[in-house]
């Protein structure tokens, strides 16, 4: 699943006329970047909710066909914030199974608004290994080191544990694998956080996680969009 319903005050005026996950940098919007790597990594069925301006995402995105993908979407009519679309989202997150029932597992989320050079396909192992011990594992979550603009982390990783140590504490990432039990007990419709859920999950022991140290930028700012715009302009002409 890919979260794309933010309606990115921060990045206004750039916002006012384009939901921010079509923003471009590098030549192309940021989102294609996700359902490319996400492509490459054999992830194919994807789920993108939106809400704010959400009509031109589906436009520009289609059935996701050229991406070698296929995309459903979600959409709110109010923002739900990120714990509550996911929620609305879980119908389109089950697969079929025998009988034409739907199965409950684990899900790759992304946040649209970042852009991120991880490969996906390495956390085949963890939707695996979730899948197995659902009782075991309610969130494993990608930290990145601290960048400029939030030094003082968000968790701290001890081996592949998540804890709430404060010390060394890392960035999530914005990109997780969830249980839909870790959304037990938020009422479809409502708008909810994911971070009280995921310090929920942190404090049960339920919680794991990996670091990762390559190319991540939590594009929140029309500055940091120019900068990673400059980027990759230039990885373009090398």
């Amino acid at each position: 699943m890919i979260l794309a319903a933010g309606r990115g005050e921060r990045m206004r005026p750039l916002t006012d006329t384009l939901p921010k996950p079509l923003l471009y940098a590098g030549g192309k919007p940021l989102i294609e970047y996700h359902l490319e790597n996400l492509a490459r990594a054999g992830f194919i069925e994807i789920v993108i909710n939106h809400s704010y301006l959400g009509q031109m995402i589906e436009a520009a995105l289609g059935n996701g066909n050229r991406y070698g993908v296929s995309i459903r979407y979600s959409h709110e009519l109010v923002a739900l914030e990120t714990a509550g679309g996911i929620t609305q989202a879980l119908p389109l997150l089950r697969n079929e199974v025998g009988g034409g029932k739907a199965a409950a597992q684990p899900f790759l989320t992304i946040n649209a608004d970042i852009y991120c050079e991880i490969d996906f396909s390495a956390l085949l192992p963890v939707l695996w290994h979730m899948q197995a011990n659902s009782d075991r594992t309610l969130a494993h979550l990608v930290l990145v080191d601290n960048p400029a603009h939030h030094t003082d982390g968000d968790f701290t990783l001890d081996s592949d544990s998540v804890t709430l140590a404060e010390r060394n504490k890392l960035t999530f990432s914005g990109i997780g694998v969830y249980q839909p039990e870790l959304f037990r007990d938020v009422m479809p419709g409502a708008a909810a956080k994911l971070a009280p859920l995921l310090c929920q999950a942190i404090a049960l022991g339920k919680a794991s996680g990996q670091h990762y140290p390559g190319v991540w930028v939590d594009v929140g700012t029309p500055e940091r969009l120019r900068l990673l715009n400059a980027r990759l302009s230039n990885l373009e002409h090398l």
